[in-house]
């Protein structure tokens, strides 16, 4: 899959979710509802055909395909930031 075919909008969220271990911190922090953030991972999770994060009685959890994007987004991130 291609960075165009995805949202961009979708990357912060899916990384502030997977760094906050919650959609509703992940909502605060981003300035949407946690319902804007359950339907963007929902919508990232069926672009790229697989779960991202398993929602358990004990909240949210990573799963490992998550887990294996996650640090490179974040230091893409970080990158970006320094650059700007």
């Amino acid at each position: 899959m291609k960075l165009r075919d995805v949202p961009l909008a979708f990357l912060p969220t899916f990384e502030a979710a997977g760094r906050l271990g919650s959609f509703a911190a992940a909502a605060a922090e981003l300035h949407l509802t946690p319902s804007a953030v359950g339907q963007q991972i929902r919508a990232l999770e069926d672009l790229l055909g697989v779960v991202l994060f398993r929602r358990t009685s004990k909240g949210l959890e990573m799963t490992e395909e998550a887990g294996a994007g996650l640090e490179a987004l974040r230091s893409g991130f970080l990158h970006f930031e320094d650059a700007v």
